[in-house]
């Protein structure tokens, strides 16, 4: 209960420091799609063939697209199961998932928080149909250009895994 009221002091702090901008417009729009692979982390095992860059591009598309606090859980807890698919390591997707779910917050101004994709200040809140149409079509987009890979698949891999038309977020 006492977190909760602290988690609402600080959200209507938040809110009320970027109305204090006043001259700054802060638009509805959606910024275009952007990944760094896995954020702080590295994208694949050092040695070995594991490698879990596709999970963390998929669950960027889901960190910024943004949503409600229970599509940010269900996309953690995909992020989790893929990496520990394409790890075979347990202990590896657990800390990955830790540090997702402390550092990916959306009230922490960081390149990284869920919703990135929208400008700093919406924190959990379900797109609307218009959003959504538009994350969607941003998204398809970015999936069909010829930009360079994020998660290029390395000579010794056949394939990435977390990122195909069955799993693809949205």
């Amino acid at each position: 209960m006492w977190l909760s009221i602290c988690f609402t002091i600080l959200r209507v702090a938040l809110s009320a420091g970027l109305a204090a901008l006043g001259g700054c417009a802060i638009t509805p729009d959606l910024a275009s799609f952007r990944s760094d692979g896995c954020s702080l982390f590295p994208d694949r095992a050092p040695l070995g063939q594991a490698d879990w860059c596709g999970c963390c591009l998929a669950h960027d598309l889901d960190y910024w697209r943004g949503g409600s606090a229970g599509e940010r859980l269900a996309s953690d807890r995909r992020f989790k199961a893929c990496v520990r698919t394409a790890s075979r390591n347990p202990a590896l997707a657990g800390t990955m998932y830790g540090a997702v779910r402390l550092g990916g917050v959306p009230w922490l101004p960081s390149p990284f928080r869920w919703g990135y994709g929208w400008p700093y200040g919406r924190l959990y809140r379900a797109l609307s149909l218009e959003e959504d149409a538009q994350a969607a079509a941003l998204r398809d987009g970015y999936m069909a250009s010829d930009a360079p890979p994020v998660c290029p698949v390395p000579p010794r891999a056949a394939a990435v895994p977390g990122l195909d038309a069955k799993t693809a977020p949205m």
